[in-house]
């Protein structure tokens, strides 16, 4: 019995999956005993039923949204081309980008790292309205994302970033782990930080810029540009030179620029 369903399992193998069909049914083909069929039955029921629990979340989150913009007025400009097209793992089966656009009245998801499924829970954790938080540094702070400052004595003893359990500073996070991925300049920024001071600062600082990022479309509307990695980098070289020159001239020299070697 077993031996001749293989071939039907293979066939619903992921699409992701290296494996021929083939391989897979040589590997499903076997001697099931009762107690393994009835396992993989009830397993296979479990999945389904949570299958079912989850899609009815996704209604409800739906008909939330749907009651929150009851009342707005939808943008004037259309909403922007979708930044990618794939769908975040776990994103609720309905327009998200949609129903978030009405509220906000700004596409989040244009910010490198936000996908919809990131941008709708961190408005459900930090709300729409950002005039809770005087200025962004009120912002990053509540997220726990900016320097600490403990003293003593007035001497600072450490500038560590206090511990959290806010989970709209974990989904930043991440997002920054994502976006150290990409040729983008928060990407180029990421990566930079990281071979200078390590990873779990680099982690830190493209959170809190992100925050910002989050923080700022939201009061003050707009849309977000990304600029790019190249971008990125000839503004840190400019800055560099420019940082080289001013100390040069304070010592009493002179930068001269050298002609390019063809």
């Amino acid at each position: 019995m077993a031996t001749k369903a293989a071939p039907i399992w293979a066939a619903q193998r992921d699409i992701r999956c290296k494996e021929s069909e083939t391989t897979i049914t040589a590997a499903l083909t076997g001697n099931y005993r009762d107690e393994h069929i009835f396992g993989l039955k009830q397993a296979v029921e479990l999945y389904d039923y949570y299958q079912k629990l989850i899609d009815e979340c996704d209604e409800e989150i739906e008909k939330s949204m749907a009651k929150l913009n009851r009342e707005k007025k939808a943008p004037d400009s259309p909403l922007p081309k979708a930044r990618r097209r794939t769908r975040q793992r776990h994103e609720p089966d309905f327009a998200v980008r949609d129903a978030l656009y009405t509220f906000t009245g700004v596409d989040i998801t244009q910010i490198n790292g936000f996908g919809p499924y990131t941008a709708l829970r961190l408005i459900g954790e930090c709300g729409s309205d950002m005039s809770k938080w005087p200025t962004e540094k009120h912002f990053v702070s509540w997220l726990c994302l900016s320097p600490g400052n403990k003293k003593s004595g007035g001497k600072i003893l450490s500038q560590k970033t206090r511990p959290t359990k806010n989970r709209a500073s974990t989904l930043l996070r991440i997002a920054a782990v994502n976006i150290g991925k990409t040729n983008t300049a928060l990407g180029a920024f990421y990566r930079r930080l990281a071979a200078r001071v390590g990873k779990a600062k680099a982690v830190i600082a493209t959170a809190r810029k992100l925050a910002i990022l989050f923080y700022s479309l939201l009061k003050h509307g707009g849309s977000y540009v990304e600029r790019g990695a190249e971008h990125y980098e000839n503004q840190y070289r400019n800055r560099m030179i420019f940082n080289l020159k001013k100390r040069a001239k304070r010592l009493g020299y002179e930068l001269i620029t050298m002609p390019a070697v063809s």
